[in-house]
């Protein structure tokens, strides 16, 4: 299923695909089969349907083929005329890795030997056809386009081998990022460290460090969406074209076979250490093969001088595309 939350005539909806051009309300839908109350909770919000499980997903199946057999009896929405949401509104976090992609390899001159992973606030979400919203302090900002997975089921210390089977589905990232505030927000200074078994001898290491609160969460930099696709539907994660284009000009095309660290250890990785809850997010990398040799880095696609629109599109995910307002 091609899932999606929108709003239309005033409303938050959870919608599913029925053609290329419109959706229907899944609760809507579900009301036409005779559901519960409890099922239409369920079919109302994207993150009640995937913490409703497989029960949940029986009654969108039936009440998704009554409305294509039965076109009449629920109501279509045009694509074009709704206003698109992140297909989860509100995740507990939305979890992003950092320089995970192959064509890194040689510009990391220390890192470590595992998956890296920042957080991102609910509030940087934005669906598709929304504005990106740059304001002068936040100087040079540019965007990445990654996959994103968004977990199904509870996880915490999982094995590798298990992982796909906590995964609800798939959606698109674009991780906006300001290199300037970046730099601003990044400390050179001398950590305090104890020094050997005397707990009041110290000792101080010379270390940089960086906070993506601002760079990384600022409002409207994670546009997301515009489909919630259904694991079933993508038979290899790492097998998916991803472009980036700007302005019309097609600035990357690359490939999830070249992410460093795969679906599979990512999840198992991050499960040791913080648990992932169903309607979760993780963000996959940055895809950064540039679609000509010459043409433009995504890292130079300066949003914030050039203005939009932008768009990521992967294979069987769909096209995700916002404008870009500048604020003086």
């Amino acid at each position: 299923m091609r899932l999606a939350s929108f709003n239309a005539h005033g409303r938050d909806r959870l919608g599913a695909a029925v053609s290329e051009d419109a959706l229907i309300d899944l609760a809507e839908a579900a009301a036409a089969v005779g559901s519960g109350p409890m099922e239409l909770g369920a079919c109302a919000d994207a993150l009640a349907f995937i913490e409703a499980g497989e029960p949940a997903r029986r009654v969108a199946e039936r009440a998704l083929a009554h409305a294509r057999a039965h076109p009449a009896s629920v109501p279509r929405y045009a694509a074009r005329e709704l206003r698109w949401q992140p297909p989860v509104r509100r995740p507990s976090k939305l979890v992003c890795l950092a320089l995970n992609n192959s064509a890194n390899a040689d510009r990391i001159l220390r890192g470590p030997k595992h998956p890296a992973a920042f957080i991102k606030g609910a509030n940087a979400l934005v669906g598709h056809g929304e504005p990106i919203i740059i304001k002068p302090a936040y100087g040079r900002c540019h965007p990445e386009p990654e996959l994103a997975v968004v977990i199904g089921r509870r996880a915490k210390e999982l094995r590798s081998e298990d992982a796909y089977e906590h995964v609800f589905g798939y959606t698109i990232h674009n991780d906006v990022t300001s290199p300037t505030m970046r730099g601003e927000d990044t400390f050179h200074y001398r950590a305090i460290h104890p020094a050997g078994n005397d707990a009041a001898q110290i000792e101080y290491v010379d270390t940089w460090v960086s906070y993506p609160g601002r760079y990384k969460s600022s409002d409207t930099f994670s546009p997301m969406g515009p489909w919630l696709v259904t694991r079933d539907e993508i038979a290899d994660p790492h097998a998916l074209e991803v472009s980036c284009s700007h302005q019309g000009e097609l600035v990357t095309v690359d490939s999830t076979a070249n992410l460093t660290f795969k679906v599979p250890e990512v999840l198992a990785f991050l499960s040791q250490f913080m648990t992932l809850l169903p309607g979760d997010i993780v963000s996959m990398g940055t895809a950064l093969k540039r679609s000509t040799p010459g043409s433009r880095a995504v890292q130079n696609v300066e949003l914030d001088q050039r203005g939009g629109p932008v768009s990521v599109a992967i294979t069987g995910l769909g096209t995700l595309a916002n404008p870009v307002e500048l604020l003086r």
